[in-house]
């Protein structure tokens, strides 16, 4: 049987989802925020003082070397960042800055904010055509020979790879000492 390259596209991102909602729904208010002992760095969201709860970032914007452990806050507001300016993108919209995207301040919230995304994306993928498969996308990369393909790909590696991140410190949480 064929599939279209669009069915491909959402199989995957169906299969990625149902992964990230195994942890999503387990997990608990505390998760969020936690760091792993001798987590140092290690990039969370924090309250600004305004009622905004901002994500660690360096101030230059460059990703140090290694890269800081992310608590689960700061992975699903850095899922919310990517996840809006892609559908800025592809909407055409003008993309967010990515301090214009804070994190809504609890796990509920976040999560509910992930869903929304989900679903914003599904109705966008769902319209897609072969011939907008092909158009081109200037988003994660400003390169013209990548696709709406490319990102549909780059979007569910990306989700994958946050979800098993997600996961990964849900569960080290899980069988840490209180």
């Amino acid at each position: 049987m064929h599939a279209s390259r669009r069915a491909l596209a959402r199989w995957q991102f169906d299969l990625t989802w149902s992964l990230f909602t195994y942890h999503l729904e387990r997990l608990e208010p505390g998760d969020f925020l936690w760091q792993p002992a001798g987590a140092d760095p290690c990039w969370t969201v924090r309250p600004d003082g305004t009622g905004r709860w901002i994500a660690d970032w360096p101030a230059d914007g460059t990703e140090p070397d290694p890269v800081p452990l992310p608590t689960i806050g700061w992975l699903t507001w850095h899922i919310d960042w990517w996840w809006s300016v892609a559908l800025d993108h592809v909407h055409g919209r003008p993309p967010r800055d990515r301090t214009d995207i804070s994190w809504p301040g609890g796990g509920p919230a976040a999560v509910a904010r992930l869903r929304a995304h989900h679903d914003a994306w599904l109705a966008y993928l769902d319209g897609l055509t072969d011939e907008d498969l092909d158009a081109t996308a200037r988003y994660p990369a400003d390169d013209p020979e990548h696709t709406v393909a490319h990102l549909l790909a780059w979007l569910n590696a990306e989700l994958m790879k946050n979800a098993a991140e997600i996961g990964q410190l849900r569960m080290l949480r899980a069988v840490s000492p209180a």
